[in-house]
């Protein structure tokens, strides 16, 4: 198979799968707390990209990889994915699932700005009206289109989304700086968050599931969206001779989300949402067109 066909039939995957989990995240939190489902989803992680890493031979890297960055991992650990998901979830547990991912989406253009003073890239007029298009659809979004009261139905729930944005943007520029292999690196993260989550859980929650199908969720999440779709994502982006195109498949999933949100959580998708997610699209794409890009950044939507 060609290389840039196999770069496509991976991305396409990838983003199937990030376009499930919005729903994957809502439906499990109806039998989980967001540190239960965090916890298990790490364990479910941690288990699967180690199988993917014995499959790969890699196994003998890992300790000298880890011994040469141990410290970074411990800070990218805790910013992802103790720090980041455990507010992504607490956001998704607050808001309906068509307000949070799109919100969530927004982390591109999170990450352009805080490019300007962590890579020292510089911002240009039209790259500022990129990035107020995309706020403007956050505001859509956030007030379901009653732009001139500004009511926030739930405005904990929308910052957390959008602090979630700033994490994960940090956690990437921090990547920027990392030659080792971005597998063995996430396994690392996942395993130096592990004790963070543990602790925080047997502090403030339970390791008692009451429920099946909170387990079946959280590993779901843990296997797929933190596991699978990653190691597919990284596979397209070698295999790719154009990553460009391979890059704009990311656009296909707030709409299959959305498509998923009604169809197994029930929400009805309001005409706001739509026009909110496309102005935070069409803030994205312009952004994206107009080159604050941090290099080796692994573009992802939740």
């Amino acid at each position: 198979m060609p290389s840039q066909q196999r770069a496509y039939l991976y991305g396409l995957g990838a983003v199937l799968l990030w376009s499930t989990v919005a729903t994957a995240f809502k439906l499990s939190l109806r039998y989980l707390d967001t540190l239960q489902l965090l916890f298990y989803a790490c364990i479910s992680s941690i288990v699967l990209i180690l199988g993917i890493l014995g499959l790969q031979q890699k196994l003998c890297y890992i300790l000298p990889q880890a011994k040469a960055g141990y410290k970074t991992y411990l800070l990218l650990g805790f910013l992802n994915p103790f720090a980041y998901y455990l507010i992504l979830f607490q956001a998704y547990d607050l808001l309906p699932a068509q307000q949070a991912q799109p919100l969530n989406y927004t982390w591109g253009i999170t990450l352009a700005l805080l490019s300007i003073p962590l890579l020292g890239q510089r911002i240009s007029r039209w790259e500022i009206f990129a990035c107020l298009i995309s706020y403007l659809g956050v505001v859509i979004i956030a007030t379901k289109g009653d732009l001139a009261g500004l009511h926030f139905e739930n405005p904990l729930g929308v910052s957390l989304a959008l602090i979630s944005t700033i994490i994960w943007a940090l956690y990437w520029i921090l990547n920027t700086k990392s030659p080792q292999d971005p597998i063995i690196g996430l396994f690392l993260c996942f395993c130096c968050s592990l004790p963070f989550i543990t602790i925080t859980v047997l502090t403030f929650s339970s390791l008692i599931v009451a429920d099946w199908r909170g387990l079946a969720g959280a590993f779901y999440v843990g296997v797929f969206e933190m596991g699978i779709a990653f190691v597919l994502w990284i596979g397209a982006m070698k295999a790719a001779t154009n990553t460009a195109k391979i890059s704009n498949l990311i656009f296909l999933s707030p709409f299959l989300s959305l498509y998923f949100i009604a169809t197994f959580v029930g929400e009805q998708i309001h005409n706001a949402t739509y026009i909110g997610l496309g102005f935070i699209l069409a803030g994205v794409f312009l952004q994206s067109q107009l080159g604050i890009q941090s290099p080796n950044i692994i573009h992802r939507n939740n």
